[in-house]
């Protein structure tokens, strides 16, 4: 299984604009994704505040592009939060345990 973890900063002012998109989108879309196994959304905390985050587990590194394509390595986003967001990351690894 492949752990993917993907952070976004969001731009300033943009926080209860992207908090809804988070909440009311993303959210679910994840949840309802083929070849996810589990989703660990993480929202902001007050030092951090303007930082999202999702912990996903996918089943296969082949489902895992299926949804986001062979670049997989790069941080795929939905086109409606492209203008909210200021910087975003995304790391792989093997699940363990």
């Amino acid at each position: 299984m492949i752990m993917r973890i993907f952070q976004v900063t969001v731009r300033p002012g943009k926080e209860a604009e992207f908090s809804k998109f988070f909440h009311e989108t993303a959210i679910p879309l994840m949840q309802d994704t083929e070849g996810i196994v589990q989703v660990l959304p993480g929202a902001p905390r007050p030092e951090s505040p303007r930082e999202f985050s999702f912990v996903m587990i996918w089943s296969s590194l082949d489902a895992l592009k299926a949804f986001v394509g062979e670049d997989y390595t790069s941080p795929h986003i939905d086109p409606a939060e492209a203008e909210l967001v200021e910087a975003r990351t995304i790391k792989h690894y093997d699940l363990v345990g």
